[in-house]
């Protein structure tokens, strides 16, 4: 998929040396998450992004020309173990996930904007428990895996009310899974039925 981007970071992706990071926003059942590649707190967009460096890790992102749902994974390590319940609780399957790749210049300023290179939902995490520190891993999946997943749609007056409050155009389609309907002469006796 093209990414929109500006003159300046085309021309800082195709620089000698390129200063990358990602930045991470993910929707927790109570509050909103945001990371960074980076160490310290930064602050783009009105988000304030906390640094994770080493402790974070993300898989590859990856893109071809054909239509597939490709997944990422990310991963915390170092968390204390007392927060291993919090971890659990607060993680909200299907909540939204995004992830920007960021550019700085050589005196360490962001260059204008960052690309949103991946865009998913969340998955349920998993844990490795290694005694004092933890380490969680949270699958996202791409918002294509949703074509996968079976619409729980009716032809029904009733679903049809839920989006257009007021139509009449089902109202009678109960009623004809029972009918029995002769196209042309009716029978001439009750073996014909």
């Amino acid at each position: 998929m093209p990414r929109a981007m500006t003159t300046a970071v085309a021309e800082a992706l195709c620089a000698s040396v390129v200063r990358p990071a990602l930045l991470v926003m993910m929707e927790f059942a109570a509050s909103t998450g945001y990371a960074w590649t980076g160490l310290g707190p930064f602050t783009w967009d009105g988000m304030t992004f906390q640094g994770v460096g080493d402790l974070g890790n993300i898989s590859a992102m990856s893109e071809d020309s054909t239509v597939e749902a490709k997944g990422v994974t990310i991963e915390l390590s170092g968390i204390p173990s007392d927060m291993m319940t919090e971890v659990l609780t607060e993680t909200r399957v299907l909540g939204t996930v995004k992830i920007w790749l960021a550019l700085f210049d050589d005196a360490g300023a962001l260059i204008p904007d960052p690309i949103l290179s991946y865009q998913g939902k969340m998955d349920a995490p998993s844990l490795e428990d290694g005694g004092e520190a933890c380490t969680a891993q949270i699958t996202v999946e791409n918002i294509l895996v949703d074509l996968n997943r079976a619409c729980y749609r009716r032809y029904t007056n009733e679903d049809q009310q839920m989006d257009h409050p007021g139509d009449t155009g089902f109202q009678y389609v109960a009623g004809l899974q029972e009918q029995i309907t002769f196209w042309g002469r009716s029978p001439s006796s009750v073996n014909n039925v």
